[in-house]
């Protein structure tokens, strides 16, 4: 008798899954295997059908360039699903994705991260997509605390630490001890607030209309939350329309002129870590002195931001090891030793 191979057998169930369901990026990490996608919170589909035609990198590539039969959307704003069918529709290709488009003999647990103002609604929203798209049980971990473990910090000590997670939609400061959160505050100021602030600069000082991956662009490139008179000037070149000729038109950007569009965001992520310290207890106030605050998520990697929090505050700041990585890497190790972390999960 000719028995199937066991390897190949055991190679068609399903792994459990970790997923960053991010505003700006979706990234997706493999019990025993760590971190196989990261992409775009993008999708494209059909407009009549839904049927998705791509999504991630391909997706953002189609952004304001589609015609009519087609729509190329994020399906999520400021941490949260906005759009519960095209969600789904990019978590399902997206896991596909992840095994190679075979058929599982068994659905995969996922953890999913998601921002600690989320409301029961948008939760349930978030389960009930993941379920949708054939986890086998869904389970969800507020943002700060996944990125908090992913940075390394001792969330399991008597021993306060503080984390502040700058992502795509969402900025999110938490002080965390003995596996809990002590304090937690969300705003929904990120990454896309900061290119909506340098697109509207632009449109509001020379007249020119460009688009948010313009936007995003300019801010890796010369963006800074804090400018030092000994810094080189930087200056970079930005395509548009004008609007008053309605012709395309080409101006010179400076980094002055950039840090003047992000001011007024940069003082709202500010204040929110104000608040937050100010409602922390004394007794974990003065290990903060020592541990000092961590930064994570991709916004935090604006240029100069850990030195305008630490000057703001007198507190030490730094930048988590892979703070574009930090959710899901927490993700993850929650995964590897799950009755370790199991009590940090949302219920």
């Amino acid at each position: 008798m000719n028995f199937f191979p066991a390897k190949r057998f055991f190679g068609f169930f399903s792994n459990d899954l970790g997923i960053d369901l991010g505003t700006a990026n979706t990234v997706v990490f493999v019990r025993n295997k760590g971190i196989v996608l990261n992409e775009p919170s993008v999708v494209a589909v059909k407009s009549n059908t839904n049927e998705v035609l791509a999504a991630g990198k391909r997706a953002k590539e189609m952004l304001g360039k589609t015609p009519e039969t087609i729509i190329a959307c994020r399906p999520m704003r400021d941490g949260v699903i906005a759009n519960f069918e095209l969600a789904e529709s990019m978590l399902r290709h997206f896991i596909r994705l992840v095994h190679n488009g075979r058929r599982l003999l068994t659905s995969p647990r996922m953890i999913i991260g998601v921002p600690s103002g989320i409301t029961p609604v948008e939760k349930r929203a978030v389960e009930d997509s993941a379920v949708q798209a054939g986890a086998r049980k869904a389970h969800t971990i507020i943002e700060p605390l996944a990125a908090a473990i992913g940075a390394g910090l001792p969330v399991q000590e008597p021993t306060g630490s503080m984390i502040v997670d700058i992502g795509g939609g969402t900025t999110e400061v938490a002080i965390i001890s003995l596996k809990s959160v002590v304090f937690c505050r969300s705003i929904r100021v990120g990454g896309d607030e900061m290119d909506e602030a340098i697109v509207q600069y632009i449109k509001r000082k020379y007249n020119l209309l460009v688009g948010y991956r313009t936007a995003e662009d300019i801010k890796i490139r010369i963006g800074s939350a804090c400018l030092d008179s000994q810094d080189p000037k930087e200056t970079i070149e930005v395509k548009g329309r004008d609007l008053v000729s309605g012709v395309p038109k080409t101006i010179t950007l400076s980094s002055e002129e950039v840090n003047e569009a992000l001011i007024e965001t940069i003082s709202n992520i500010v204040d929110v870590v104000h608040v937050a310290l100010e409602n922390t207890p004394p007794e974990l106030s003065s290990d903060l002195v020592d541990t000092g605050i961590t930064l994570a998520g991709g916004g935090s990697m604006l240029k100069g931001l850990d030195l305008l929090l630490s000057k703001e505050t007198g507190v030490p700041v730094k930048l988590a090891k892979d703070p574009l990585l930090s959710v899901v890497n927490g993700i993850g190790k929650v995964l590897e030793e799950f009755d370790a972390f199991e009590d940090m999960l949302m219920v």
